[in-house]
């Protein structure tokens, strides 16, 4: 039974990806087979080496959209190059456990990019509504693929309130087939779009010069494509994580995408990433082991080779209901619940990044201005958080013990504690409860002994933990601290 629904999934993954890889290559500027090679060497690739069981890999809009301007400049055998090197640079990052970074990344981000994601999805359907001349469907035709698309979202929300044993997506894309060919009905179909037909992905090497200049022209789009797709591929590879209450390999995933990317480069195709909304689909038809992706793959293929007669008559008002129902579900609803009941820091940047995904259509872009925006949050936040418990001892020495990190962002407030002119001439400053984080603190300790210093007057570091005893050590050639040995001490960092 589990290995009938791997199949089933497989195949419902691999019609909607048929339309998706075709539209994708366009945006590109690259022929349709180049989109659909991409969707078979990525989906193959990353099924059988990847980190994550049931996650789909593909051609995708993130990469096109980087990819476009090189292809119109200097044609598809430098996207090919590209590419390749991209999957390069991605083999690496996983070698070198970069995998891990992923985690900086906040809630508030991953909710504003899945939900910007889920509205791109949506607006994308969009399409499937305008004829030829890129007018709106007015009329019968409207009302016909309003219908087809309700019907196909209908049995895709129903069916699972009767029984699991099938996709409901595949039922549903099979329903409306066969509705329409029964019929007759005059809809658009995958044919109308562009042809698949087509062999199985040749191998050559990309004809570009092999000199410098070759490599000034491809690195920057190839770092951009490596960068963008390990982003879209961790975040995605996270979601499922949540999903099924597992935990994938990141390491091992953008491993897994580099080989894809540089195969994919090497058999015609356009590189790609992770696809959270063919990600979604597999998931939600049960699927939870490496066979879905493997099936889907092997059946796009055939679809190429042997069946694209048939596939281009699927009709494109099933693909869309399914999108839609996929946009749905992808959309993080219990997000809208966090207006007001968060910190308004947290929603704006939720919003920013929603806004930036929909208005951009760049997910790694989206990512970075939210990570960074929340870590200035973070900075300004801790920044004001430094405190100084004061007081003079038996002996007439001043102590000030500090509270909270010291850093680059609260070094101005960590000078204003000090009364250099009115301490006594021996200071000492406790970091029992405080940490040495940066440069930036390390300079602010060594001129503060300075100006203690020009005073006749001495200051001494105590409590200072391991790690941040380590840094004062290794710049001791350019700094002069003072630190106090204590071994009867130990700090709870040392511990864990």
């Amino acid at each position: 039974m589990a290995i009938q629904k791997e199949i089933l999934s497989g195949l419902t993954v691999a019609l909607a990806l048929v339309p998706e890889a075709v539209a994708f290559a366009l945006l590109a500027g690259l022929s349709p087979l180049t989109g659909l090679y991409a969707a078979f060497v990525m989906g193959f690739v990353t099924s059988v080496l990847g980190g994550r069981p049931g996650m789909i890999s593909g051609a995708t809009g993130a990469v096109a959209v980087v990819i476009v301007t090189l292809a119109a400049s200097h044609g598809v055998e430098y996207v090919f190059a590209a590419v390749v090197l991209a999957g390069l640079l991605q083999v690496l990052a996983g070698l070198a456990r970069l995998g891990k970074l992923i985690r900086l990344v906040p809630q508030p981000v991953i909710y504003g990019f899945v939900n910007g994601l889920a509205v791109v999805i949506f607006t994308a359907q969009l399409g499937q509504f305008k004829g030829d001349n890129g007018q709106w469907l007015q009329g019968a035709p409207l009302f016909l693929s309003l219908a087809l698309v309700l019907a196909t979202m209908a049995i895709i929300y129903l069916l699972p309130k009767f029984t699991r044993a099938l996709p409901a997506s595949l039922v549903a894309i099979l329903v409306i087939f066969g509705a329409v060919l029964a019929l007759g009905i005059d809809t658009k179909t995958v044919g109308d779009i562009a042809s698949i037909e087509g062999g199985f992905p040749p191998f050559h090497l990309p004809a570009v010069p092999w000199e410098w200049e070759t490599l000034t022209i491809v690195f920057p789009y190839a770092l951009i494509v490596a960068g963008v797709g390990l982003i879209e591929s961790l975040l995605t590879l996270n979601i499922v994580d949540e999903m099924t209450q597992t935990r994938g390999r990141g390491n091992k995933e953008a491993v897994a995408q580099g080989t894809a990317n540089i195969l994919s480069g090497l058999f015609s195709g356009m590189g790609g990433c992770a696809m959270i909304g063919q990600s979604l689909i597999n998931i939600s038809s049960g699927a939870r082991a490496r066979l879905s992706g493997i099936t889907a793959s092997l059946l796009l293929l055939v679809f190429i080779m042997f069946g694209s007669r048939l596939i281009e008559k699927l009709p494109m008002a099933a693909l869309t209901g399914v999108m839609v129902m996929v946009s749905i579900g992808t959309f993080e609803w219990a997000s809208l619940r966090t207006f007001r009941k968060m910190p308004a820091s947290d929603t704006f940047v939720m919003v920013v990044v929603t806004g930036l995904t929909v208005l951009l259509h760049n997910l790694a872009l989206a990512v970075l201005v939210g990570v960074i925006i929340s870590a200035l949050v973070f900075a300004w936040d801790n920044a004001k958080r430094i405190r100084a418990r004061k007081f003079i001892d038996a002996a007439g020495v001043k102590h000030y013990a500090l509270y909270g990190p010291l850093f680059f962002g609260s070094i101005t407030a960590f000078h204003e504690k000090f009364d250099i002119d009115g301490d006594p001439s021996e200071v000492v400053l406790d970091f029992a409860e405080s940490r040495i984080v940066d440069m930036s603190a390390i300079d602010a300790l060594h001129k503060l002994t300075e100006r203690y210093h020009l005073q006749g007057k001495k200051l001494v570091l105590r409590h200072v933990s391991s790690d941040c005893a380590l840094l004062l050590r290794n710049a001791a050639a350019i700094i002069d601290v003072n630190v106090e040995e204590d071994p009867t001490y130990i700090v709870m960092t040392d511990r864990l």
